[in-house]
């Protein structure tokens, strides 16, 4: 009896061309792709800013490798010698994150150091703007003990650039004038801050603080309206630490009397 041969059909020719299933291969290569690059990007970042940490990741690597030998050893010689590169590598490895702990810590100390002295020790005032010379007085208050210290200068301000309240609860409201060298603080912008300081404000203690000086005039009408005034060399003092904040004074009060006999800090 004669049995027909049966035809074996090729797997490969019944294979179709299956678009879904290319699109989504392609479109996870270009993803791992792309995150394999982003990660040696990253990575060659790290070992620029912290060629520690590149360092310590390699001694992670090696002691990993010879823990797993170790695992796998079964001569005596091999199990001796390495346990004692693994815990050269372990010793060498806590060294390595001790000082990047320590250099981190150091780092964290100077930069802290360098905020506060960018904050309230304004280097040469003519090299602020107006709103940077704000922001430094009040950098200033927050320093010295002021609560609720608050930048309100712009336009519509009605002459207030400052606000606060003093370690002793008094509200201080402060005007800020960064002036050239050879511009003064006239009586026409003490007369414009006196007009709202108190009546608008509600001010406390009224200051106003400017990177130059006061005319003698403008010092007249301070001292009898009762703002206290800090020229360009107190400033200096306040910023440095040398002299007193204006809250710390026996300045003029509200009805225009001086204690201190000066209106003028």
């Amino acid at each position: 009896m004669t049995v027909p041969e049966r035809r074996v059909r090729d797997r490969r020719a019944r294979r179709r061309f299956d678009l879904r299933a290319t699109t989504v291969t392609f479109g996870l290569a270009a993803i791992a792709l792309v995150l394999t690059g982003w990660v040696v990007r990253m990575a060659y970042e790290v070992a620029q800013r912290r060629p520690v940490w590149v360092f310590v990741l390699v001694l992670g690597a090696v002691t990993a490798v010879l823990l797993r030998r170790r695992a796998r050893s079964r001569t005596t010689t091999g199990a001796g010698a390495a346990p004692r590169t693994t815990d050269a590598l372990a010793a060498a490895t806590a060294t390595a994150l001790d000082e990047l702990e320590e250099g981190r810590a150091a780092e964290r100390v100077e930069y802290a150091r360098g905020e506060e002295a960018t904050a309230v020790l304004p280097v040469g005032h003519e090299e602020l703007d107006p709103d940077e010379f704000e922001e430094a007085i009040a950098d200033l208050c927050r320093r010295d003990g002021c609560a609720r210290v608050e930048v309100v200068g712009g336009a519509g301000d009605l002459g207030a650039d400052v606000l606060a309240v003093a370690p002793d609860g008094r509200r201080v409201v402060i005007q800020c004038k960064r002036y050239s060298e050879d511009n003064k603080v006239g009586s026409q912008d003490l007369q414009r801050f006196g007009g709202t300081c108190f009546t608008v404000h509600g001010a406390d203690l009224a200051v106003l603080v400017t990177s130059t000086d006061f005319t003698a005039p403008a010092a007249d009408y301070a001292e009898r309206c009762g703002i206290l005034c800090v020229n360009g060399e107190r400033l200096r003092d306040w910023c440095a630490g040398g002299g007193p904040a204006p809250w710390e004074l026996p300045g003029p009060g509200r009805d225009g009397t001086d204690p201190s006999g000066r209106a003028s800090w």
